[in-house]
């Protein structure tokens, strides 16, 4: 997975042929902040300058800027995929918690 990010903000790009350029917005949050750029240098660009406008505009406007996530997962799983986690976690000598988070950033640097 690609991803661009800059102070905890990540990007969602898409490459629009009938302007010919990069179009992209953060990600993760419900306020709409795009941007774009005709290269991956000025897409860059724009994006920090993006985040920096967003995170000024939340300041002069004395509100906090949305976070994209707060770190808190909940899933819902089977009774019999719950006990494998669990036990697998166990053998490992870790949380649950903690075995699902390195199984989860094993799969998504795949």
């Amino acid at each position: 997975m690609n991803t661009m990010s800059y102070k905890g903000y990540a990007a969602r790009i898409e490459y629009s042929d009938e302007d010919q350029c990069f179009i992209g917005h953060i990600a993760g949050i419900t306020d709409v902040v795009g941007f774009h750029g005709e290269s991956v240098a000025e897409l860059r660009a724009a994006f920090e300058d993006a985040v920096e406008d967003y995170l000024e505009t939340c300041a002069r406007l004395d509100r906090a800027p949305q976070k994209p996530y707060s770190g808190k997962l909940m899933l819902r799983l089977t009774p019999e995929i719950h006990a494998a986690v669990a036990t697998a976690a166990q053998v490992s000598g870790k949380s649950i918690n903690q075995w699902a988070a390195e199984a989860l950033v094993t799969a998504v640097q795949q």
